[in-house]
């Protein structure tokens, strides 16, 4: 029987190996994670999952649109299966905590820059910076 993430697999051209699979699902229970946790999380239900087959898998998740993947300053890249939206981020920094932020204003790219040097913008990547609620009780 073929489930929901195989069949998104197949939609974007992938093959729907165990492997590719176990990762997607890991991703669709955490949001904004490193490859380790996603390693971490997989290898419990796929034992001979190594590390780097996790950072190949990502990689093809993300090449084939199923997973955004960022890369807040400081930090590991982070992946998630939000896409298609051109939302941003918020990091704490103190603890790393990462959250959404809706687009800002207006229709996607949300943003449009004084100069696009002859540029047609697609998207528009912008990380807000600050303090989440945890660290700005504990300071």
């Amino acid at each position: 029987m073929e489930t929901t993430l195989d069949s998104a697999l197949r939609g974007a051209g992938l093959k729907a190996t165990a492997g590719r699979v176990a990762v997607l699902g890991a991703l669709d229970s955490m949001a904004h994670t490193d490859a380790e946790r996603v390693y971490r999380t997989v290898s419990a239900v796929l034992p001979t999952t190594s590390i780097q087959s996790v950072h190949n898998i990502l990689a093809d998740l993300t090449a084939a649109g199923l997973v955004r993947r960022i890369e807040p300053a400081g930090s590991a890249a982070l992946y998630e299966r939000r896409i298609g939206d051109n939302h941003h981020h918020i990091v704490c920094t103190a603890c790393g905590a990462v959250a959404d932020v809706d687009c800002v204003v207006g229709e996607a790219p949300c943003l449009t820059p004084s100069s696009a040097g002859g540029f047609t913008v697609q998207t528009a990547e912008v990380t807000f910076w600050g303090l989440c609620p945890s660290c700005q009780k504990a300071a």
